[in-house]
């Protein structure tokens, strides 16, 4: 197995059999504010949601999770067909494989399923020269855009991940001209892979001409503790000091919902794993949420274990909405929302 397809059946073993979550769960310091007489009928609640264009049944983007190695076919096989049942959107992994190597059926497999919204993904690192690598091209990108049939591109900033893992892509360098050039060329978003994004970087993205942000805050999978465990294996000494060194490091998840809303369509993720969650997510500023690591296990079994866990999120979002008087998403997203604890300290601390 060549040495990237390695590193990517790396991370689903090690998500899925380590700790890579922070112990403090952000998500808790969040409330919504309880509404005795609803006066809504909960059978006539509206999921649904228009996200790049695109309508969904639920606010819901199964997010980048992986490709480019033999088992992320039939996990993404899984994912899109329940993607499609469920009508939620749909991100494949990095594509950095598939631009280096061609296809091998492992992103393109999406295509054989009616998903509403398909997200393509590459690397904001692999678009700048590396020590290693050069920078990939225009065409390049756009090429792999067409594998998958994205509606959109997600330029993904990893470098938390880079930084921990050994001969790491850490010349971010250019990467933002490189992302203005890419969203010149059709819609693109930028997303996070755990670290969250502030309001600065927001400010900064907003100007080069993309559509949307994923936050992807603390609170989800830590790819520093994932490069750690995998550094463990190896016994790379510095490499695992600086993944536990850096396990938590980021912006709490909520608080990036809040920080990154200048404008731009946004996606909530960083720990969002039931329908309270999302609708936690909304209810802060976002138009909808992403999962991956939630339904990672259920895509390892089969497409209908995955809508059975997008239908519970569901039921769980409509009785979120029910129970803070909510007929429609649109209405959710103005609810009055309580945060406290650590998210409410980053919050005050960062308007000082």
């Amino acid at each position: 197995m060549k040495q990237i397809e390695q590193r990517k059946s790396d991370h689903i073993e090690v998500t899925l059999k380590e700790k890579v979550v922070p112990d403090y769960d952000y998500w808790s310091d969040v409330r919504l504010v309880h509404r005795a007489l609803p006066e809504v009928d909960m059978d006539a609640i509206d999921t649904s949601v228009t996200l790049f264009g695109k309508r969904l049944e639920m606010p819901l983007v199964v997010t980048a999770i992986t490709g480019g190695f033999p088992l992320a076919k039939q996990i993404n096989a899984n994912l899109a067909e329940a993607c499609a049942q469920a009508g939620v959107g749909l991100g494949v992994g990095s594509q950095r494989p598939a631009i280096e190597n061609g296809d091998d059926g492992t992103y393109s497999v999406v295509k054989d399923f009616d998903v509403p919204l398909v997200i393509g993904n590459v690397g904001a690192p692999q678009l700048v020269r590396q020590r290693n690598h050069r920078a990939f091209t225009l065409e390049e990108v756009l090429k792999a855009q067409e594998i998958v049939g994205a509606d959109i591109m997600a330029i993904h900033l990893n470098f938390l991940q880079e930084v921990v893992q050994p001969g790491g892509d850490v010349n971010a360098s250019g990467c933002l001209e490189a992302i203005r050039a890419l969203a010149g060329q059709g819609p693109c978003m930028v997303k996070e892979t755990g670290a969250g994004i502030s309001r600065e970087t927001a400010l900064m993205l907003k100007g080069t001409g993309i559509r949307g942000i994923d936050v992807s805050g603390v609170g989800g999978t830590s790819f520093a503790a994932v490069e750690m465990y995998r550094a463990e294996r190896k016994d790379d000494r510095v490499a695992m000091a600086l993944g536990r060194t850096f396990f938590d490091w980021g912006i709490p998840a909520p608080a990036a919902i809040i920080e990154a809303d200048v404008g731009l369509e946004l996606i909530a993720s960083g720990g969002i794993d039931d329908g309270l969650r999302i609708a936690k997510g909304l209810a802060l500023g976002a138009d909808a949420a992403g999962c991956a690591r939630a339904v990672l296990a259920d895509a390892m079994e089969s497409s209908a274990a995955v809508l059975g866990k997008i239908e519970r999120m569901k039921a769980e979002l409509k009785a979120a909405m029910f129970l803070t008087g909510c007929s429609s998403v649109r209405e959710l997203r103005e609810r009055r929302v309580i945060v406290s604890g650590r998210t409410a300290d980053w919050l005050t601390a960062s308007e000082e």
